[in-house]
């Protein structure tokens, strides 16, 4: 069975319908004698009555017509967007029988069984997606792109030392200008992962390994509230001043896997997306 992941506040469960009980039947009262005519009262209510239905239905229509409208459709009830970005609903994909998710019991070696590509973030709403990163498998030359072009040699001979078994790519650009690029590296095993990540993040620590265009990093405090059990993220942000672009990018450590998140954006990276996509990705691995 698939797990739902949450990309939206959890909807409030709806309260259950009341229940009409019957009134018990009441003895009737004994009938006073009529002193006139009651025509005249009868024609009176149903005038009433009748009135009362048009209204009714007016006001169910109109009812019904701001339910179906959206929020900032409605006069008095718009509100500025905080930020995020529209993901579809995101589900875990389904394992085959007889194995485990990691960081459970029976799964000491924290291995993705998974299909990597299935563990991709999905691009939201109104995003153009980059062709050459559709969700697929990619080389290791795609990741390596990311990197300063005088840091590429030394991190792929590091990497033929290690075992990768795969890398997975998606890449989107948002109306907005902001770019992101997600890739998943798969490892043989947590050891060489760690490792991989290790070098990576103590570099970059040093002024190396930074992403293309990037000069000076540090670290970014706009991942620390993402909290999920057995990751490890590592997060940081090319300092001011920077060019026409800035750069935000994230490690997420994730057993066999490591995960990296970059965003860029013309006058500077946002925080709420980069935030919002760098959880959403963690919680698709944890």
């Amino acid at each position: 069975m698939t797990e739902q992941i949450q990309t939206q506040a959890e909807t409030p469960i709806p309260a259950p319908a009341e229940t009409l009980i019957p009134a018990p039947d009441l003895a009737p009262e004994k009938p006073e004698k009529p002193k006139k005519s009651r025509r005249p009262l009868l024609w009176g209510i149903a005038r009433w009555t009748a009135a009362v239905l048009v209204l009714g239905g007016v006001g169910a229509g109109t009812a019904m017509g701001i339910t179906a409208m959206e929020r900032t459709d409605v006069p008095g009830l718009a509100t500025e967007s905080d930020g995020r970005w529209d993901y579809p609903r995101l589900a875990r994909p389904a394992l085959p029988e007889g194995v485990m998710r990691p960081y459970t019991e029976g799964n000491d070696g924290e291995i993705h069984h998974a299909d990597l590509r299935q563990l991709l973030l999905p691009a939201p709403a109104g995003a153009t997606v980059d062709p050459k990163l559709k969700g697929g498998w990619v080389g290791f030359d795609s990741y390596l792109a990311l990197l300063a072009e005088k840091d590429r040699g030394e991190v792929k001979e590091f990497m033929a030392e290690s075992t990768l078994r795969h890398v997975a790519a998606r890449g989107w650009t948002m109306p907005d200008g902001t770019a992101t690029r997600i890739h998943l590296l798969r490892f043989s095993s947590v050891a060489f992962a760690e490792a991989f990540k290790d070098e990576i993040v103590g570099e970059v620590t040093d002024g190396g390994r930074l992403p293309l265009g990037v000069e000076e990093a540090e670290f970014d405090a706009a991942t620390q509230d993402v909290v999920v059990p057995y990751l490890s993220l590592y997060t940081y942000k090319e300092t001011e001043p920077y060019g026409p672009e800035q750069t935000r990018w994230t490690y997420i450590q994730a057993g066999d896997t490591l995960a990296v998140v970059t965003q860029t954006r013309k006058g500077g990276a946002l925080t709420v997306p980069f935030q919002q996509t760098v959880a959403l990705q963690a919680q698709l691995l944890g």
